[in-house]
């Protein structure tokens, strides 16, 4: 009988444990509550805290720096998308916040395509039939960042920009090239407004950028897709309706561009970019022909005389150097006397013989391969014999 009592308060202990071991084990294991496991939270961009506005033409210009990293400190594996609100002020000149609308978003892959020295760049239009209505016009931005489809960032600071009618753009910009510059010309412009734009044209703004090699000019003058070498800026302010470039290089591949210059509130504004222009300047000028050759005949020991030849140097700053011509019929400039070109402006002709007239050129070579006109001609007679 104490036999069969002791076996069942065994039996009732192994039961008890059993029930109780799940929540044993489930303690040790520090398990959470029971359910499906949860996939990881979306990552969340870090607000930007930089964003910038100023009036660029009859547009806005923002300026901000893409976050990084995540509100977390994690580091972001893409570049997120952007996007961009534009709203209105309230009668007390405040953000207006039920007024914000999205207006523009850049895809996380094309963000390169506005990145200029680190900072997103990125021009939002008004229409010009608005901004002549409404003038002057003021306007608020927002900027937001997406890592995910689930969830954007926090709404970056709020920009205020005031907008003022500007001069209508220049419609197109005449390139001509010289030896010495790069001449632009244009027509002066309009003001779009001038009832209301403050003030006239004051001055025009001459921008120029270099392109990579080989990225030509897209169609309909687009340069958002160009390969920049040097990226356009301010290259100079005239009050004319010319510049002249006197700073380019042969051989590279430049895009100008013109803004006119108003006042309106105390500020210099800029309109809209002009058609810009591409411009691949070749040398094609050839140095000036040389001057001032004289033609001495000399006596020369082991040899009955030798032709002494000198000239005016040049000064063109890109001189190879000189080419010799000889020849024995007045008017003609003969063959060559000389493989390669003459690095100085003289030379000595051991090669004339006894009995002949000749008749010496020269001519200036620069490094483009460009040869002049050839000089006036210097005459020797050694029909006679030397004394």
């Amino acid at each position: 009988m104490e036999n069969r009592k002791g076996l069942r308060l065994f039996e009732d202990s192994l039961a008890v444990l059993f029930l109780l071991l799940p929540a044993v084990l489930c303690m040790t294991a520090a398990c959470g509550a029971p359910g499906e496991p949860q996939p990881p939270s979306p990552p969340v961009p870090a607000a930007v805290a930089d964003l910038a506005a100023r009036q660029q033409g009859n547009g806005v210009q923002l300026l901000f720096t893409l976050p990084g990293r995540t509100t977390g400190g994690d580091r972001l594996a893409e570049p997120p998308a952007t996007e961009i609100f534009r709203g209105a002020l309230t009668a007390e000149g405040k953000p207006d916040n039920k007024s914000f609308r999205l207006v523009y978003t850049i895809p996380g892959e094309l963000s390169s395509d506005y990145a200029s020295g680190g900072r997103m760049q990125f021009t939002d239009p008004i229409a010009a039939e608005e901004l002549r209505a409404h003038a002057p016009l003021p306007l608020a931005y927002r900027v937001r960042t997406r890592a995910s489809k689930k969830r954007d960032s926090s709404d970056s600071n709020t920009v205020i920009v005031t907008l003022y009618p500007v001069a209508r753009k220049i419609a197109a910009v005449e390139a001509k090239v010289s030896q010495e510059s790069v001449e632009l010309s244009w027509q002066a412009s309009e003001l779009d407004a001038p009832d209301r734009s403050g003030g006239a044209v004051s001055a025009y703004h001459v921008y120029r950028g270099e392109l990579e090699a080989g990225s030509p000019l897209g169609d309909g003058a687009d340069l958002t897709h160009v390969k920049w070498k040097n990226p356009p800026a301010l290259l100079a302010t005239t009050e004319t309706g010319s510049y002249s470039d006197r700073l380019f290089e042969f051989g590279k591949s430049y895009v100008y561009f013109v803004r006119s210059v108003t006042a309106s509130a105390g500020n210099a504004i800029e309109s809209d970019d002009s058609t810009p222009v591409l411009v691949a300047p070749r040398d094609i000028f050839p140095p000036s022909a040389p001057q001032n050759v004289v033609a001495a005949v000399l006596p020369a020991a082991g040899s009955p005389l030798v032709v002494d030849l000198s000239w005016s140097i040049n000064v063109e700053s890109d001189l190879a150097g000189y080419r010799i011509y000889r020849s024995e019929r007045e008017g003609e400039r003969g063959g060559s006397l000389v493989s390669d070109l003459l690095p100085s402006p003289s030379y000595r002709d051991a090669a004339a013989a006894p009995g002949h007239r000749y008749w010496y050129s020269v001519t200036a070579v620069d490094r483009a391969g460009n040869e002049s006109a050839s000089s006036e001609p210097a005459a020797v007679d050694l029909t006679e014999p030397s004394p």
